[in-house]
């Protein structure tokens, strides 16, 4: 399998930018929605797309994201139905795509059959957000066997046995957790942020991006400044309870537009802030 993960990495860091990471909820509302929008998202500025995996207890996720896995569910999304999905429009999509959710429903599915199915469906990395490295034993040779990068967190509580933990075994990229809590829109950036990633990024080869309550173009800006990529989710999740259809399609794609445009060089964070770190 062609490493999508690690090329999209290669060119942006060539072009001295990092990368837009947008978080949809697979399934919300329905499969034919996601399926449709995945290409979109791709055009319109996303570096890199996390399907969230819906599940019946997201306790990582704030009220936003917890409805769209609610809406998925009732919906009839199954992991084995986004997995099929993901093989039908992969063709479709050069953009990487990382599954993201919690361990019971790929534990259900078989860690060894998961890593084997995702990997042919295009599948570029998984990240569970309840499953540590230090419980990642069964899954990271079957990761490793089919090609899956398997991406592990640091939040900003990490301490430096779990910061040399994930050095050593993750892959793919770091998600730096900015805030500590659930996922969600802030008002600000926190403003430990700097020190927080100037200090992991010494300690690490792999890609460095930040998520968790970053939500207009200003605040990607900022984090873009500091990290290897930025992640947005709660903001665009909040489109589907406004919007359906054409108009769901539009308004994400505008937004993502937005977000790029708003980490790019000209709109006022140079290449030497980037470059600092």
């Amino acid at each position: 399998m062609t490493d999508r993960l690690q090329h999209r990495f290669a060119q942006l860091k060539a072009a001295n930018e990092a990368a837009l990471v947008t978080f949809i909820t697979a399934g919300d509302p329905d499969l034919a929605t996601t399926a449709r929008l995945l290409p979109l998202l791709g055009q319109a500025g996303a570096d890199i797309i996390e399907l969230g995996i819906p599940f019946s207890d997201p306790m990582a996720d704030g009220p936003t994201i917890q409805r769209a896995s609610e809406r998925a569910l009732a919906a009839g999304a199954t992991l084995a139905g986004v997995l099929e999905m993901v093989r039908s429009i992969r063709g479709q999509v050069a953009t990487p795509i990382i599954l993201m959710g919690y361990s019971n429903p790929v534990y259900a599915y078989g860690w060894q059959r998961f890593a084997t199915d995702a990997a042919a469906a295009g599948v570029d990395g998984l990240l569970l957000v309840d499953l540590p490295p230090e419980e990642a034993d069964e899954l990271l040779p079957a990761a490793r066997k089919a090609g899956l990068s398997l991406i592990f967190l640091l939040t900003p509580t990490s301490d430096q046995k779990r910061i040399d933990r994930v050095a050593r075994l993750g892959s793919g990229f770091l998600y730096y957790v900015t805030v500590t809590g659930v996922t969600g829109v802030r008002e600000t950036v926190a403003t430990t942020l700097v020190d927080d990633l100037t200090r992991i990024r010494q300690q690490l080869t792999l890609p460095v991006v930040a998520g968790f309550g970053i939500a207009t173009p200003e605040q990607a800006g900022q984090v873009a400044a500091m990290a290897d990529g930025v992640v947005v989710g709660s903001a665009i999740v909040k489109l589907f309870e406004q919007y359906q259809g054409d108009q769901l399609a539009h308004q994400i794609t505008a937004l993502v537009g937005r977000l790029k445009q708003g980490m790019t060089p000209t709109a006022g964070h140079s290449t030497a802030t980037r470059g600092s770190l």
